[in-house]
């Protein structure tokens, strides 16, 4: 893992590229109490259905996705953020490709 520089002004959405058929991770902070990882979805790709024991923020930097949360389905482009509640299963599909920035707080 490559460490992303500290006190340094960053684009954060180009510390990742788009990779054909891919999900493409690089993760931004990391600590014992959450982590920020930064995602690129080629178009299709998904991350299927789980739950995580926290909650999560996810910002869309880049493109569009469809998020599943219990269910319900959020369209959301770039600009737009939702929490993914914890213990909730959630699913996370590129309808075009994406970039987004997940951050998870552990408490």
């Amino acid at each position: 893992m490559t460490e992303t520089k500290k006190a340094e002004i960053l684009n954060i959405a180009d510390l990742a590229t788009y990779q054909e058929n891919a999900v493409v991770s690089s993760q931004i902070l990391r600590a014992e109490t959450g982590n920020v990882t930064l995602f690129a979805f080629d178009k299709g790709q998904e991350l299927s259905e789980h739950s995580t024991p926290f909650d999560a923020l996810v910002q869309v930097l880049d493109g569009k996705a469809e998020i599943v949360i219990s269910g319900n389905s959020y369209h959301m482009g770039a600009g737009e953020s939702i929490i993914l509640p914890a213990d909730k299963p959630h699913a996370v599909i590129a309808t075009a490709q994406f970039k987004m920035l997940l951050t998870m707080i552990r408490a």
